[in-house]
């Protein structure tokens, strides 16, 4: 089957890029908007099967986009926001969002829960990555090495995933931290750490 045409609908053009890169690197087709006006011009030229909704977009709501979206064929929701309380994720819901998840995320959270929503439509996604004697689990988020099961922190798994899905390219420590965690606000030089035990983990003698 086709992989699922996703949209992001993100005003922080940052955010926006990381969320489109990671996604497409788990082999999704993905169409980028930053703002509402944007959004529903994307929307009616590729008619994505999930539309992922910023709250706050400049000239809009996220929930009056879920109401339009509503109008249109009805796509899957997935509504992101800073605004965490329970009133506002009920608004959210109300509004016709089919999750709610609060920022800042984890991007291994995030692709547990477009895997929950797609399954409940039946949709078909990948739900799994595997790099040589590596085998990662997106939605239980377990790692799997010669099918002994790895001990990884959240934090270490990000990581792990996205050095796998960098294919062998190499990237600099402050790409690695926006990548595995785009909301972090840590030195690079973290990344090193973080490295080392991964490496202690998974290779024989690093």
């Amino acid at each position: 089957m086709e992989p699922l045409h996703i949209q992001i609908v993100e005003a922080n053009p940052h955010l926006r890029s990381l969320l489109g890169w990671h996604l497409q690197q788990a082999k999704y087709f993905i169409h980028l908007s930053g703002s509402v006006k944007q959004a529903q011009a994307v929307y009616q030229q590729y008619q994505p099967d999930l539309v992922i909704v910023d709250s706050d977009l400049p000239d809009g709501s996220g929930r009056d986009l879920c109401h339009w979206l509503q109008q249109q064929k009805h796509p899957l929701i997935l509504m992101l926001s800073a605004q965490t309380a329970e009133a506002n994720v009920v608004s959210g819901l109300q509004a016709g969002a089919d999750d709610y998840l609060g920022k800042p995320f984890g991007m291994q959270e995030l692709l547990a829960r477009i895997a929950a929503l797609s399954r409940r439509s039946r949709l078909s996604l990948p739900t799994q990555v595997s790099f040589g004697a590596l085998r990662i689990d997106l939605i239980q988020r377990r790692v799997h090495y010669h099918n002994e099961l790895v001990d990884l922190t959240p934090q270490e798994f990000s990581l792990l995933y996205v050095l796998v899905q960098a294919e062998g390219v190499a990237l600099s420590r402050l790409e690695l931290l926006q990548r595995a965690w785009p909301e972090s606000i840590d030195n690079p030089r973290t990344v090193d750490t973080h490295i080392l035990s991964l490496r202690k983990k998974i290779e024989p003698d690093p």
